[in-house]
């Protein structure tokens, strides 16, 4: 960052700087820091703008505070008007005192990523409007529409190492997706309080790629269960999509989290795609295997099954499609089953030859 000119002021009113709007929420250790300037005094001046807006020095001023001052010496830094101009003055104070948190840190790139893209996008312009002049067969129209990815690219990178250090764009959209979610009213409570819990999770530590799967698992699971309820949607949809978010639910126990993600956007996108027809159905159940750890877990959870029904009930209730769906399910456990206990005998069968040699 490059200096700008300023001037040191002695004596200004610790009640006259203003915080203002800024990034870092959790201050750490004030104490220690407290006890630190008592003992060596305040070694580097906090930095303020002339019009008495606070840049750099968030945790040295809590500290004064804590310590009862009420004078001190201030540096003051014309040309920090500019919002761009304060974030980066603000990183440069956090880069070299308490790194913000990774939700911090998310909310900080964000703002810069923008900033940075609307910088950049004025230069084009004022280069564009020059090159015009330089060249009068360009006409305005076309290159006022060139795509805003083209400069959100660089702006992307920029800011994760403005922030971070570090390239860490995709960790720090992942988080600003997370926010995103947690802070729109018009989604469902469920999701928004799931988007919380993984933005806690994160602040304490959590894997940011973790939070990610298991968020876009509960997307797809939501989306699931709506469907299964919607009486709108065809009957073959609504079966496919009861069944999908049941088998996620069956999996999630024994299922990392990415394994998890890919089984939900799998059934959510058999469940789009499905109709009454049993070749169409048949097909599609056979487009992704799931892991034997699921197969293990839904036998388990199904073990003694028909002791917990009322046959009875269950007869006098079932559609005539619900009964022939059983039919077909039954039909092809059966199949699956034989099959199965044909290659565990051969497999049994191998293993035996040769432990006799």
């Amino acid at each position: 960052m490059t200096n700008t000119p300023g001037h040191i002021e002695l004596e200004r009113s610790i009640d006259s700087i203003r915080i203002g709007s800024r990034h870092r929420n959790d201050l750490g250790d004030i104490d220690a820091l407290a006890a630190s300037i008592e003992r060596q005094g305040l070694l580097q001046p906090i930095t303020v703008t002339p019009e008495g807006t606070l840049v750099c020095g968030a945790r040295r001023l809590a500290a004064l505070r804590q310590l009862g001052v009420r004078r001190l010496n201030v540096w003051v830094r014309s040309g920090i008007s500019e919002r761009l101009t304060q974030l980066l003055a603000e990183q440069d104070d956090n880069a070299f005192h308490k790194e913000l948190s990774p939700t911090e840190a998310a909310t900080l790139y964000r703002e810069v990523k923008v900033l940075l893209a609307e910088d950049a996008r004025r230069r084009q312009e004022a280069s564009r409007f020059g090159s015009e002049q330089e060249n009068p067969r360009s006409h305005g129209a076309a290159a006022t529409a060139s795509p805003s990815t083209q400069l959100d690219g660089p702006a992307r990178t920029q800011a994760a190492l403005f922030v971070t250090g570090r390239r860490s764009y995709t960790m720090l959209e992942r988080i600003g997706e997370l926010q995103r979610i947690a802070a729109d009213e018009s989604l469902d409570d469920a999701l928004r309080s799931r988007a919380t819990a993984e933005l806690d999770s994160i602040h304490n530590g959590g894997s940011v790629s973790s939070a990610q799967h298991r968020m876009n698992t509960q997307v797809a699971v939501l989306e699931l269960e709506r469907m299964a309820a919607d009486p709108g949607q065809p009957v073959g949809i609504r079966e496919a999509s009861s069944a999908g978010a049941t088998r996620v639910h069956a999996a999630a126990p024994m299922t990392p989290d990415a394994d998890l993600e890919r089984l939900a956007q799998d059934a959510l996108a058999r469940a789009k795609t499905a109709t009454k027809s049993k070749k169409t159905r048949a097909i599609a159940t056979t487009d992704a295997k799931l892991p034997v750890r699921s197969f293990v877990f839904l036998w388990h959870d199904m073990g003694e099954w028909w002791l917990r029904y009322d046959v009875e009930e269950i007869s006098a209730q079932l559609t005539d499609g619900q009964w022939e769906q059983f039919e077909e399910t039954l039909a092809g456990t059966i199949a699956f089953a034989e099959q199965l206990r044909r290659m565990r005998d051969v497999s049994l069968g191998s293993s035996q030859l040769s432990a006799s040699r």
